[in-house]
Order: C-alpha cells, then sequence, then structure tokens
C-alpha cells in the first residue's frame, strides 16, 4: 500500500499554514462567543471591534507605536548578545570566573524589572535608555546560559584533537566550540528575542511618550479597551514574528543546526 504524500508546496508550508487555521478557528469562536453571549467591550471586545478602533485610531500613529517599541526591542536584544558572548567564555573558559559570575547573574534575575525601571529612570532620565537596559536585563540571562552550555557541551574527544594539532584557544573557540555550540546559541536567542518583547513593555509601563506599552496603559485609562487589546495583539504579532526570523536566520546560515533541534 503506497503513502499518500502532500505535494512538496504544501508539505513546506505546513509549519505556517496549522498555526494560522488555528488563530483564524480561535478567532471566530471569540467573534461569536462575543456576539452570541453579549459579552461588554469594556470586559471582551470581539475581534471586529478591536479591528474598527484601531483602523480608526490611523495606521501612522500606529505604526509610530510600533517602530518606538520595535527600536527598543532590537536595542535591547543586540546588547544582550554583546554582553552575554564575551560572558559566555569567560564563564566556560575559567572556573574561578564561572564561581565569581554565576551568582551576580542571578542576582540580576532574582530583583522585579518592575522595581528597577523607576530606578533607572530616576538615574538616567526619562529617555530611551531605561527601556533599553529593562529590556536588555530581560532578554541577556537565558542568552549566557544557552551559549555557556554549548561551549561546555563540546565533546572531549573534539577537544583533545583541536589541541593535538596544536590549536591556539582562539582557533579552539571558534573552530571547535563555536561550531558545536549553534543549536544551544539559537535556541538562547529564540528564548531571548521573546523576552525582549517583554523587557521592552515592562519599561513602557513605567515611563514612556509613544510605544505599545504605553498605548496599553494609555488606552486602559480612558476605558478604551478594544484599543488596549488591539495593542497586545499588535505585540504577540511582533513577537512571533521577530521569532521567526531567528528561525529562518538559523534554518538558511546553519541548517545542520537547525535539523539537529527538530530531532
Amino acid at each position: 500500500m503506497s503513502n499518500t504524500r502532500l505535494p512538496g508546496w504544501l508539505s513546506a508550508s505546513r509549519e505556517f499554514l496549522i498555526p494560522l487555521l488555528a488563530l483564524l478557528v480561535l478567532m471566530a469562536v471569540w467573534e461569536a462567543s462575543a456576539r452570541l453571549f453579549a459579552i461588554p467591550e469594556y470586559l471582551l471586545p470581539s475581534p471586529s471591534r478591536i479591528v474598527e478602533d484601531m483602523a480608526a485610531m490611523g495606521g501612522q500613529q500606529l505604526g509610530e507605536h510600533m517602530v518606538a517599541t520595535l527600536r527598543t526591542v532590537l536595542f535591547g536584544f543586540f546588547l544582550s548578545i554583546a554582553v552575554s558572548f564575551p560572558l559566555a567564555v569567560l564563564i566556560s573558559s575559567s572556573r574561578l570566573a564561572a564561581d565569581a559570575i554565576y551568582p551576580l547573574l542571578v542576582l540580576t534575575q532574582s530583583v522585579p524589572k518592575v522595581a528597577i525601571a523607576p530606578i533607572l529612570v530616576v538615574m538616567l532620565g526619562p529617555n530611551e535608555m531605561p527601556r533599553v537596559i529593562v529590556t536588555f536585563l530581560v532578554a541577556f540571562f537565558p542568552l549566557v546560559i544557552a551559549m555557556t552550555t554549548g561551549l561546555l557541551a563540546v565533546p572531549s574527544e573534539l577537544i583533545e584533537l583541536a589541541r593535538s594539532c596544536r590549536a591556539s584557544k582562539l582557533q579552539e573557540l571558534f573552530r571547535v566550540r563555536l561550531p558545536f555550540s549553534i543549536p544551544f546559541i539559537f535556541s538562547g536567542l529564540k528564548s531571548a528575542i521573546a523576552l525582549s518583547v517583554v523587557g521592552a513593555v515592562v519599561g513602557e509601563f513605567v515611563a514612556a511618550e509613544r510605544g505599545l506599552g504605553y498605548l496599553i496603559t494609555s488606552a486602559t485609562a480612558f476605558f478604551k479597551v478594544p484599543v488596549a487589546f488591539g495593542a497586545m495583539l499588535v505585540l504577540a504579532l511582533l513577537g512571533i514574528v521577530l521569532f521567526q526570523l531567528i528561525v529562518v536566520a538559523e534554518r538558511v546560515f546553519f541548517p545542520w543546526a537547525a535539523a539537529e533541534e527538530r530531532r
């Protein structure tokens, strides 16, 4: 009995079509429930009402809020990469450094970011820098852990082979440890980009003049609940798009690492 195979284009787009179909079903159930049970819009607005209010706000205004949040997310994300890589290399290369740095990393994560954000605003002023730092603090910890785990997960046989070929520490890092740790690094990058969106919104809740987080707080203050829901959905969409960009980058530049993760 022969197996029925899906067409190539359908098989390739399966990962996109199934979540999209599930989302459409969810929206349809949401819309029907809001209308059938006459749920007040200040409790749970229907998707059609959300779209209507967001359209009335204007694309230019919504775009300005999106760009402001996206800029904070990307600044914080790339800053987390710039700091996490040298920290991971230092931790993985020295037991003494690991013992000294790990408690400090845990300390940065034990303090709620909502408590840090107002202090940063007082120290640095009501500009974008406090929001970027909050985003960085939220995103960099899982990235450091993932990078360190990957650098330490290299089989000892590969390290011994590199050293028998008289490879320097730098060659060992870039030719052995880093290629082996690519799946770990991209796993950390995916977590970091998702958390960057959360960190940016936390910063905007505390002090911002624009951004999707600011839009949520200002809309709820004036009981414009559909607009707040719309901003929340845009945030979710932004997080999904950024996450998928990391996935695509991994599959394009490191297809073997993406195949390893799917096992």
